[in-house]
């Protein structure tokens, strides 16, 4: 596949390929862009600002209207691509194309509801007699920047709100997983004026410094390392930021949960793509007299996941995006278990395959949940009171989203309130996810928030406006 520049594809003579992680195989190339090709995708996004000046918020909303259409239409094709491209289970991938065609819809919706706000401006000294209100108005060029995780679904989510806006966009795809933000990309150019939507394919900051230092940006979206993401916020000087960093993300189980429940919501958040996934169950805080059933259970269920080829339907269990990270997802395990971290299941290892892990006994500061493990490892934690699951919960620097199992309405108001994180879930687990709830996190996982309105609401700027009566 090509490059989307100025309405057009470009492609080149220096490619990058492609390869599916589970056999190696190559899925297709995709241009290394240079310097140059950057600068001409950001000129052209900024030369269509005037084009998207002239669209109304009702043409806006019914182009996007079609874009969910055609992805609807193509969602076999996409869910594959994905498959291919990320390793990610087949249904898994039609899941995030349904979730990527809702997530268009609602910008489309969203597009008509840029609404401002009267000012009672007689409520300050010198204000009778004035009228004022705002609009909001396009930030302007929106640089997006996503990783390979959910290719589709992100891409969308960067995009849909920049375009429903009014902005025109440039956005940098994860070059392990770039072709079906590509193909989004292609059918969102078809339906916006030449230049609107541009897609760049490149090294990280070959192609990513070129944008962030670029004045022509107005506001960048980023979803990757909290390490990329500071890089980020430190060069970005004046311009608007949202960063979406990552999580460790605990499930805290009480003595009064039910545990069945609390067990099959682990099971799908710590294994879900294998847990590479910035909201996974990441860290088990499970009270000590339910532990020892709740680590039964949980062996149980993770003995019934199969892995294999992400095509077949029936697999649960992917590869990791390559051997390196399934490398260091290894090592992180047995240093936990030389540490004294009880191996319940699994901990072996096969090329880029991670076998799904379950340890007991994890203490607070091993590695494997002290920083974000991005694998198939559920780690048990165990605690004595609400005080200890807290601080243990709390003490990270991410704080992204968080599930709480518990049956006392009390305890739940509780744990809502002192856990640190963007959202906190009572009786389910932290990778659940709706694409119009606003999603971010605090401290390490980043700033700003997710959601199609509420990234349309960071994608414009807000105007006052002053009518003098008589």
């Amino acid at each position: 596949m090509d490059m989307i520049i100025d309405g057009e594809n470009v492609g080149g003579d220096n490619r990058f390929s492609v390869r599916n992680p589970f056999n190696g195989e190559e899925v297709d190339t995709v241009p290394l862009a240079g310097k140059d090709d950057v600068l001409r995708a950001l000129e052209a996004a900024h030369r269509a600002k005037g084009s998207m000046s002239d669209l109304s918020a009702r043409r806006i909303s019914e182009s996007l209207h079609d874009v969910a259409d055609e992805l609807r239409a193509e969602m076999d094709g996409l869910a594959r691509i994905i498959t291919l491209e990320s390793g990610k289970p087949i249904r898994f991938s039609r899941d995030e194309v349904k979730r990527s065609v809702e997530t268009a819809r609602l910008c489309a919706e969203e597009a008509g509801r840029l609404y401002g706000e009267s000012i009672p401006m007689d409520a300050g000294i010198g204000g009778k007699g004035l009228i004022g209100f705002t609009v909001r108005l396009p930030i302007g060029v929106v640089a997006a920047i996503t990783p390979f995780n959910y290719p589709l679904n992100l891409a969308i989510h960067k995009v849909g709100p920049a375009l429903a806006a009014g902005n025109t966009t440039v956005l940098k795809p994860s070059l392990e997983a770039p072709l079906s933000a590509l193909r989004l990309c292609e059918i969102l150019n078809e339906h916006f004026p030449p230049g609107a939507v541009n897609a760049v394919t490149g090294r990280g900051r070959e192609v990513g410094d070129v944008i962030i230092d670029s004045p022509i940006v107005d506001k960048i979206t980023f979803t990757g390392s909290v390490e990329v993401g500071r890089y980020i916020s430190s060069r970005a000087s004046m311009k608007k930021v949202t960063l979406e960093l990552g999580g460790n993300d605990p499930l805290i189980v009480m003595d009064d949960a039910d545990i069945d429940s609390a067990v099959e919501a682990a099971v799908r958040g710590s294994y879900l793509y294998s847990g590479q996934v910035c909201i996974a169950v990441k860290r088990m805080i499970v009270h000590k007299d339910v532990a020892d059933e709740f680590a039964d259970k949980l062996v149980d269920k993770t003995r019934r996941l199969r892995a294999g080829d992400p095509v077949d339907p029936e697999t649960d269990i992917g590869p990791l995006i390559n051997e390196e990270a399934a490398i260091e997802v290894e090592r992180r395990i047995l240093d936990a278990v030389e540490g004294g971290a009880e191996l319940l299941h699994g901990g072996s290892r096969r090329g880029n395959f991670v076998e799904p892990t379950v340890l007991d006994h994890v203490r607070p500061e091993m590695e494997v949940v002290a920083e974000e493990t991005f694998g198939p490892v559920s780690p048990i934690i165990r605690f004595d009171d609400a005080d200890e699951a807290v601080r243990i919960a709390n003490g990270t620097c991410y704080a992204l989203q968080a599930g709480v199992f518990t049956e006392n309405i009390g305890t739940a108001l509780r744990m809502a309130s002192e856990i640190e994180a963007g959202t906190v879930l009572v009786n389910k687990q932290s990778t659940f996810r709706v694409d119009h709830m606003p999603f971010g996190g605090f401290k390490c996982s980043g700033m700003g928030k997710e959601g199609v309105k509420y990234a349309i609401r960071d994608m414009t700027r807000t105007k006052l406006i002053v009518l003098k009566g008589e």
